[in-house]
């Protein structure tokens, strides 16, 4: 480390499939980010509001859900953050986390964006992949009308088509450019969203040569998804980041970040 200050990260599984499981990963993570002197938050969706299929994986749910995030916390002393989806989780959801995330979906409804803003937590909106980059003014309005100034927005790609996504490197600058701290989802920007049918796909092959273009491009924060047995999570499974690949691939992300002026 040259003494300059890194890029913090999120990340964790898609969804929380058992206690055992995100504790480990949870380890696994900080052991690495204190390695590298990285900031982490770990990440895990309580309920995955959002799944293609009635039948799909959701998750434990709100109260188990906070029950094994508040576990994390304690047995690891991680950060936290998860998915609000309505503004009655807010408030619970802010009991335990230390930022609050929107998803991409739900990043334009004012209800929610107010309520987040007023915890007085930190707040990640997903930009949704059918907003321009310049969109994301009138949301920082929502949440600096309320008291919120320490927010970021995260750039997860763009609706290309009908199932796939692109990720235009021009809008994380023109983001920054309006004084705005933007975080980079290196594994949904990879997704095929509803692609395979009952299921979105994507290609995590993808998601390290993204990110390694997003640091070279500046970033405040980098989010993805990591799981020890990708090809067996009970979501995203197809765009998740292999747990046992994380060390090497922030290392080159560290020596890129480090390098640029």
């Amino acid at each position: 480390m040259n003494g300059k200050k890194p890029f913090f990260l999120i990340a964790g599984p898609c969804v929380i499939e058992s206690v055992e499981l995100v504790i480990d990963i949870a380890l696994e993570l900080k052991k690495i980010t204190t390695k590298y002197q990285i900031p982490f938050y770990f990440k895990s969706s309580f309920d995955k509001a959002n799944r293609s299929s009635i039948d799909s994986f959701r998750g434990p749910g709100l109260k188990e859900g906070l029950k094994i995030l508040a576990k994390i916390k304690e047995k690891t002393g991680c950060a936290l953050t998860t998915d609000v989806h309505s503004t009655e989780q807010v408030s619970s959801v802010a009991q335990i986390v230390d930022l609050v995330q929107i998803p991409a979906f739900l990043c334009r409804q004012t209800d929610l964006i107010v309520a987040c803003g007023q915890t007085a937590k930190a707040v990640n909106v997903k930009k949704g992949q059918f907003l321009a980059p310049e969109d994301v003014d009138l949301i920082a309005e929502k949440l600096k009308r309320v008291g919120c100034s320490h927010y970021f927005f995260t750039e997860r790609g763009s609706c290309f088509g009908y199932h796939d996504l692109v990720v235009d490197m021009r809008g994380i600058s023109l983001m920054r450019s309006r004084k705005h701290k933007v975080i980079f989802d290196a594994t949904h920007s990879v997704q095929r969203p509803s692609a395979l049918g009952k299921v979105t796909g994507g290609d995590s092959s993808y998601a390290f040569p993204l990110a390694r273009a997003a640091v070279a491009v500046g970033i405040d924060g980098l989010f993805f998804e990591t799981h020890p047995f990708p090809e067996k999570a009970l979501s995203d499974s197809s765009t998740m980041i292999p747990l046992d690949a994380v060390d090497s691939i922030l290392g080159c992300l560290l020596k890129i970040h480090e390098a640029i002026p």
